[in-house]
């Protein structure tokens, strides 16, 4: 077979060998982002196509009070729990998590729905329940004995403990209750624009 003018086999293996090892580094300088990006991969096909908002479904037309989780948040703050890391959201009517027992087995809160939030920052846990009318008072009576600061906002009554990484907070006015738990997650303003949503 002829041979090629210009073409030199040698090189052409130099340069086939250089490539191949070019090749292979940024290879293997890629593999410690492939579980990032299967992550990623992951959470963008799991993300919600709307967020929830004051109009959206979640909150009961009449009263204005949030009926599941969907509803206790504005869409700010939706994106903000939703796309925090490892953020995973389980609703259900669990009792409310809170170091207050005594409160809640005297009161005995019927819960409407708890949103249990679970993240790599911490768990954040808030529970919305119906609660005799003078359950403000009662709260501002018997939390600050267990360590909680009370005040009043309008027409309910806000009590707050924190203790390390967590932080408590009871809400009562109007015959609703919310309560939230933060451990180690605390999402800004959570308190006062979850309470927003429940009493305008």
């Amino acid at each position: 077979m002829a041979k090629v003018g210009g073409r030199n086999a040698a090189f052409a293996w130099i340069v086939g060998l250089v490539c191949l090892g070019v090749v292979g580094v940024l290879g293997f300088l890629a593999l410690p982002l492939i579980p990032a990006s299967v992550a990623w991969v992951g959470d963008t096909v799991n993300r919600p196509t709307s967020p929830p908002d004051a109009g959206d479904t979640g909150v009961d037309a009449a009263t204005g009070v949030p009926t599941e989780c969907a509803g206790l948040y504005d869409s700010a703050l939706w994106a903000t729990m939703r796309f925090t890391s490892g953020a995973v959201l389980t609703p259900s009517v669990d009792a409310p998590v809170s170091t207050a027992t005594s409160l809640v087995a005297a009161l005995q809160p019927q819960v409407r729905f708890t949103c249990a939030w679970h993240a790599d920052a911490g768990t954040v846990s808030t529970t919305l329940a119906a609660v005799p009318t003078d359950a403000g008072a009662i709260a501002a009576a018997a939390l600050p004995g267990a360590g909680f600061e009370c005040e009043t906002d309008g027409d309910r009554t806000r009590c707050t403990r924190t203790d390390g990484d967590l932080t408590e907070t009871i809400e009562a006015g109007g015959g609703l209750w919310l309560s939230t738990s933060e451990q180690a997650w605390h999402p800004a303003e959570y308190v006062r624009r979850t309470g927003d949503r429940v009493w305008g």
